[in-house]
């Protein structure tokens, strides 16, 4: 008779996180944080991928739950590796079906923006800074290739 020997694996895979630049006549929403991390920062509507679920799914959902928009259009535009924090992110843009969005538990306040008028240095995380002076710069220069990068 022979002893099994078995043992436990646990894997610490990297986190998925899906984010979108939702717009309406070229402006951009960003959403002020009511959840910490970052509590009372601005961010794109984002959070994690859930299982069973695409990245494009995850992303239309979390902006649902962010701030009550719906989207149409939704394209990846970017993906952002950062190993040293074990995330990846997967930014979308996409365009509003109608231009209504609301507060919700996640979120404090929304504000559809202009380029000139986001508040740069009241962003929540790096990366969000890295996908909107991405976006911006591909917007206006009308090329949206997928962009890769790793921080």
């Amino acid at each position: 008779m022979y002893a099994l020997s078995v043992k436990k694996i646990h894997y610490h895979n990297p986190q998925i996180i899906v984010e979108t630049g939702p717009t309406y006549d070229h402006r951009i929403l960003l959403c002020k944080r009511a959840i910490a991390p970052r509590f009372r920062f601005w961010t794109l509507p984002a959070g994690l991928v859930e299982n069973g679920e695409t990245t494009e799914d995850g992303a239309i959902r979390e902006c649902y739950e962010e701030c009550l928009a719906k989207l149409k259009e939704v394209r990846l535009f970017a993906i952002f590796d950062i190993p040293r924090i074990n995330q990846v992110y997967l930014f979308y843009r996409a365009r509003f079906t109608d231009p209504s969005y609301s507060p919700t538990a996640e979120s404090s306040e929304e504000d559809l923006l202009d380029a000139s008028s986001i508040p740069w240095g009241g962003l929540a995380f790096p990366v969000m800074t890295m996908a909107l002076r991405r976006f911006l710069s591909a917007r206006s220069a009308r090329n949206f290739r997928v962009y890769e990068a790793i921080d």
